[in-house]
């Protein structure tokens, strides 16, 4: 009999909430067979068999969090009975399988099917405010629809917990804008050469590139030139990286993701613009690791994609600066005495001014617009 506990599968993990279940007491089970979808800060990560056997009993129910160490599934021989060990201290329950399809009432008193809790946190619908229809008083699909059909609002008030990632996201911008006093400026890039380079670089699919690929072969040979860009404030020290793992910054339906490329100095803009867009669909389809979501040593923000101009962009925390670009905009430009009409695109630019001062960071940013007003591909 095998007790399988949930591990540390990244960055300090503590807890891990259980999406979706692929496996029921009773069913019997193969080495690497996909047992588990959980959820963590940033991924939902699959959690296949280290045993084959029967499995004997579930730590929990969809929807559950459960804790790094606690019994996450239990494998062993058909017929085995399986019992907690009393002496340790433990948050899981045996549970049957269900026969028919039965409402969860994790969570509090609330009773609703994993399915119906999706649909509810996707529409920011609070559960404890509806009154369900279902047998022994059960939310049902048809009612938390009926609530979505008036606006997504009850009779009164709604309060809605965040979601995991979301409170992730809360927690890392409050410590970064808490610990790292920011500095932001702001210039403005003709984009006219940056949009060219942009129509010319395709994916392999001949879709366009994202553009932030070719934002970061402007931003490379900055960070190899002013270090501090590229580095992390340690208490009384400085770790200079000797290593460019880009983060780019990708909108998802969950909430704001930044996927990483490792030694993005090492890829020429085609084959990087091709892992940012890979790593921009597994974070969207929320099947991008841990590793891919973690590790930045500078960031990069499209912000102009959704729409977005200038703006003052937090720096993630335990790195020293992130870069935005705008929307670009026909704009009167004055060239070698003449007006012409050209798309300008503003450029933002915040860092840790604990290390880096004003002289240094607009350096940094002049030589970053040089190179985005004559890129090539």
């Amino acid at each position: 009999m095998h007790e399988f506990r949930l591990p540390d599968i990244g960055e300090g993990l503590t807890d891990a909430e259980i999406v979706r279940w692929h496996v029921a007491v009773g069913d019997p089970v193969d080495v690497d067979q996909l047992l588990v979808e959980v959820e963590t800060a940033k991924a939902v990560v699959e959690m296949t068999s280290p045993y084959a056997g029967t499995v004997l009993h579930l730590g929990g129910a969809e929807g559950d969090t459960i804790e790094v160490g606690e019994v996450l599934i239990v494998i062993g021989e058909a017929g085995e009975r399986w019992e907690p060990d009393e002496a340790a201290p433990t948050t899981s329950a045996t549970f049957e399988p269900p026969q028919t399809a039965r409402p969860s009432t994790s969570g509090g008193t609330v009773r609703a099917m994993p399915i119906v809790r999706k649909l509810a946190r996707d529409h920011g619908i609070d559960l404890t405010t509806i009154a369900g229809s279902g047998p022994g008083g059960a939310i049902t699909r048809a009612d938390v629809e009926r609530v979505i059909a008036a606006g997504g609002r009850t009779a009164e008030d709604q309060r809605v917990t965040m979601s995991r990632l979301r409170r992730t996201i809360a927690e890392n911008m409050t410590r970064s804008w808490r610990e790292i006093p920011h500095v932001t400026v702001q210039a403005d890039v003709d984009a006219t050469a940056l949009l060219a380079a942009h129509r010319a670089l395709r994916t392999e699919s001949g879709g366009p590139a994202p553009l932030e690929a070719l934002v970061a072969a402007a931003v490379l040979p900055a960070l190899v030139r002013f270090p501090e860009f590229n580095a992390t404030v340690d208490g009384d020290e400085v770790i200079l990286h000797r290593r460019y793992d880009l983060g780019f910054a990708v909108d998802t339906p969950d909430g704001l993701m930044v996927v990483v490329v490792p030694e993005a100095n090492a890829l020429p803009p085609a084959d990087l613009a091709r892992r940012v867009a890979e790593l921009a669909e597994a974070a969207r389809g929320r099947t991008a690791t841990p590793e891919q979501l973690t590790g930045q040593t500078f960031t990069i923000s499209n912000i102009g994609a959704l729409g977005g101009g200038a703006g003052t962009p937090i720096i993630p925390w335990g790195t020293t600066a992130i870069l935005s670009i705008g929307r670009a905009v026909d704009t009167p430009v004055v060239r070698n005495g003449g007006i012409f009409v050209a798309p300008v695109a503003p450029v933002n630019l915040s860092y840790d001014h604990r290390l880096i001062d004003g002289a240094l960071g607009q350096r940094f940013l002049s030589m970053v617009v040089e190179h985005l007003e004559s890129m090539t591909v």
